[in-house]
């Protein structure tokens, strides 16, 4: 009968993701000489995220605890340099100026291979839209990840309050103000701007997947969070161990401030990475496939 031939959603979509794995499948690298095409960076960007994925719990979080040490290294820079420019430059320009050493922290993290949550949003979201793993064991990994970058970003926080005013390259007053500097926004500015950071953020880990050369990869992150350092964008790691230490510096800054701001930070930096990659660069490639079908 008539019926009989006719399939279900479940098997086109089925079908649907097998022709999607084939041609992941059938992206092999050119060359080294050859820009890689937009399935071959798909197909790498969600193999690493497997791989992220088979970790133990412990060694993600370990990896993740790294980065949120490492990208403190930032945030010495942005104080020693505020520090050393006040009076030299006008106090509206200094934020701006920092954004030449912002991106060190970053560097240092992807270079070596720690896990931050902003880099790995949309990384970690591929494999769940490619049917491979579950909204849950995503956001579980999320959670781990982003309990180790803070717990790392407390650390450090820590260990910057009591050295830098020992060594003389920074005051309490500069870490307040750097604080106050990033939630003075009202929380929907912050929302949106760090949704937009988070797009960045995600842009950054494809541009990455993209090249192997590190001389091109550093390029790349230090145009990316430079962009977001100089807009003044909300990156919710880095910007943790801002709010953090400006609140054990000052009562200006309470609890509920920090709270605010990292929640608000957090959502919008998995929305916007979230989201850049299933309505940008994963859904791209799907029509791609189903229009040649």
């Amino acid at each position: 009968m008539a019926w009989k031939n006719e399939k279900t959603s479940e098997q086109i979509e089925v079908e649907k993701l097998r022709d999607i794995d084939k041609e992941l499948r059938k992206a092999d690298s050119k060359g080294k000489d050859t820009a890689k095409t937009h399935g071959e960076i798909l197909r790498d960007q969600i193999i690493d995220a497997q791989e992220t994925y088979n970790k133990s719990p412990h060694s993600i979080f370990t990896s993740s605890l790294t980065a949120g040490l490492e990208i403190g290294f930032s945030y010495l820079m942005l104080c020693s340099l505020y520090f050393f420019l006040i009076g030299k430059v006008d106090d509206s320009s200094i934020i701006r100026i920092t954004a030449l050493v912002y991106p060190l922290g970053f560097i240092l993290v992807v270079l070596g291979q720690s896990i931050l949550f902003t880099e790995q949003t949309a990384l970690l979201t591929l494999p769940v839209l490619n049917k491979k793993r579950s909204v849950g064991s995503m956001l579980r990994l999320w959670g781990i990840v982003i309990a180790g970058n803070l717990v790392g970003g407390y650390l450090i926080s820590g260990i910057l309050l009591w050295l830098g005013p020992h060594l003389g390259i920074f005051t309490k007053e500069v870490v307040v103000t750097i604080a106050k500097h990033v939630i003075y926004p009202p929380t929907s500015v912050i929302f949106v701007s760090a949704i937009v950071a988070g797009w960045l953020m995600g842009l950054l880990s494809w541009l990455l997947a993209s090249s192997r050369d590190t001389i091109s990869r550093i390029v790349m992150i230090f145009m990316i969070t430079a962009v977001m350092s100089f807009t003044g964008l909300h990156h919710s790691i880095i910007g943790s161990v801002e709010v953090f230490s400006g609140m054990l510096s000052s009562p200006d800054i309470s609890g509920w401030n920090y709270v605010s701001f990292q929640s608000t930070a957090l959502l919008g930096n998995a929305f916007g990475g979230a989201i850049f990659v299933a309505l940008l660069k994963y859904r791209a490639f799907v029509f791609n496939i189903i229009a040649r079908s």
